[in-house]
């Protein structure tokens, strides 16, 4: 089983570098989604605008994966392919972003709803976004994952969603992906303790109906058993004591979404 990496403070700032460079794309993103827009143009785009400031598409062929943002569209929980899909009124699109700069990850993601979206859409995206915010606040040292979870999972269960057990946060730093795994389910005061140093990825994942998924043949996107919609929002923090550092932020995307309204 491979450890926890611990961060120093330099390396969190490096982290923290690469995550404000994925909100900005996820801003530069959010400038742009609207029904008539193809999916693809929105991964051009992020590519572009990515390595424009520096950075690397962290996503792009991370095991095969072929594209640089994952795009999933309302019963699509994660992972989804960017394509010739040109996006109407009332889609909910979950754009997932990673960046690699000086060596270091960021990632953050954050759902769309497209024109207008129904009442029940707007629902479960406040819930979710609400369960990150929730799950964020059990993030700091001495507390432990099973915390942030227990959070997560309360809340949206309490609006009578269902929370994907299959796909869960996790560590960020030198890898995408590391040690330790935060799911968004589980049991006050259990599981391994947060400590200083750690940076991790806040990911709930939310269906409108019931939890299970199904995995396509593509070998990537997830969708939900049932055909409802799914919402996903992301944070990549770090681990302090009384309060969790955000290094990324969804303030570049949600300016642009005021100024649109």
């Amino acid at each position: 089983m491979s450890k926890i990496n611990y961060k120093s403070v330099e390396e969190i700032e490096l982290i923290r570098e690469s995550s404000l460079l994925v909100s900005k794309t996820l801003g530069e993103i959010a400038k742009v989604i609207k029904p008539g827009i193809k999916t693809i143009e929105l991964n051009k785009l992020a590519e572009t605008f990515i390595r424009d400031n520096g950075g690397v598409p962290a996503f792009l062929n991370y095991n095969g994966f072929p594209y640089s943002l994952c795009i999933s569209l309302n019963n699509q929980v994660v992972h989804g392919f960017p394509g010739s899909h040109v996006l109407t009124d009332g889609d909910l699109v979950s754009v997932d972003c990673g960046v690699v700069k000086n060596k270091y990850y960021g990632d953050s993601a954050y759902t769309f709803g497209i024109g207008e979206v129904s009442d029940d859409v707007k629902t479960l995206m406040r819930v979710t976004k609400e369960c990150l915010v929730l799950g964020i606040e059990k993030a700091v040292a001495g507390l432990r994952i099973g915390d942030i979870g227990a959070a997560v999972q309360e809340h949206a269960e309490k609006h009578g969603f269902g929370v994907v057990k299959e796909l869960v946060g996790h560590g960020v730093g030198l890898k995408l992906h590391e040690k330790p795994e935060v799911p968004n389910y589980g049991k006050r005061g259990a599981g391994i303790k947060l400590e200083e140093g750690m940076v991790i990825a806040i990911e709930p994942m939310i269906n409108a109906g019931r939890a299970g998924v199904k995995f396509w043949d593509d070998g990537w996107t997830v969708s939900t058993i049932d055909g409802k919609a799914s919402a996903h929002y992301e944070h990549t923090v770090a681990i302090n004591k009384g309060k969790a550092d955000i290094l990324s932020t969804f303030s570049f995307i949600e300016e642009v979404l005021i100024e649109n309204r």
